[in-house]
């Protein structure tokens, strides 16, 4: 199979009412462009969520770290690239290179993904999926210059803030959309962090799944001038996320 057909490209326009008062696209509306890359990907080559839902499966977002240069304005023509780095029994390395309107990359992106039983909630076999087709789109000649998510540690005992999960929370598989925590998280920050400094690189590592009316608290600690650390608890006892933020 070519590296071609392995790759897939997607165009988008950084919407109006899909960036912020600095007038570039938000983390959030990335995050989501990303999710539904992955999704657009893995349906062309008949491993999308619509047909592992017809033998009651679906992908979940393990990990994900983004890495951005510069963010698309208000307007201007981006595109997605995708494609998968590695295949293991339970879970998939998926990668992205995001560019602007020339082709050059302004940043890259970095998630795992695994498949699980919708019914157990538990990890599926990829291997046995379509007899391990998805193996066969495997790319390793295409870099993605970022470091994968590290390991993040929040030593507070105090929360900075606390969320009643609500209706707009919450996606189509019943939880809270892992696209949400995102925003929540980017909320801790005054507005004038995002006037002074630049958003570089926001890492998240979901641990658990939350629900409609679960209080969410959220830890936060600095590591240095612009890096956070940011640990995400439900109902007072049981880590959800985790997440570094760092900004230039």
């Amino acid at each position: 199979m070519e590296a071609k057909e392995k790759v897939g490209r997607y165009e988008f326009v950084a919407e109006p009412f899909h960036v912020d008062f600095t007038g570039r696209l938000t983390m959030g509306v990335l995050g989501n462009h990303l999710l539904n890359c992955a999704g657009f990907h893995a349906a062309d080559r008949g491993f999308g969520i619509a047909v592992l839902n017809e033998n009651h499966y679906t992908w979940v977002l393990s990990r994900l770290a983004v890495e951005m240069d510069e963010m698309p304005k208000a307007y201007e023509k981006f595109s997605i690239e995708t494609w998968v780095e590695n295949v293991y029994r339970l879970f998939t390395d998926r990668n992205f290179a995001i560019l602007n309107a020339e082709g050059n990359p302004i940043g890259y992106a970095r998630s795992v993904w695994a498949m699980i039983s919708m019914e157990t909630r538990k990890p599926a076999d990829l291997f046995l999926l379509h007899g391990n087709e998805i193996t066969g789109y495997v790319c390793t000649d295409k870099p993605c210059p970022i470091e994968k998510a590290g390991r993040v540690k929040v030593n507070q005992t105090q929360p900075v803030a606390e969320y009643h999960t609500r209706y707009s929370d919450i996606d189509l598989n019943g939880h809270v959309n892992s696209i949400k925590y995102i925003e929540h998280i980017l909320d801790l920050f005054p507005l004038e962090m995002f006037r002074e400094k630049t958003l570089h690189r926001f890492e998240v590592a979901y641990a658990a799944e939350s629900h409609y009316g679960d209080t969410l608290e959220f830890y936060r600690e600095q590591k240095s001038e612009n890096e956070y650390d940011i640990e995400v608890r439900k109902n007072g006892t049981e880590t959800a996320i985790r997440s570094k933020v760092i900004f230039f």
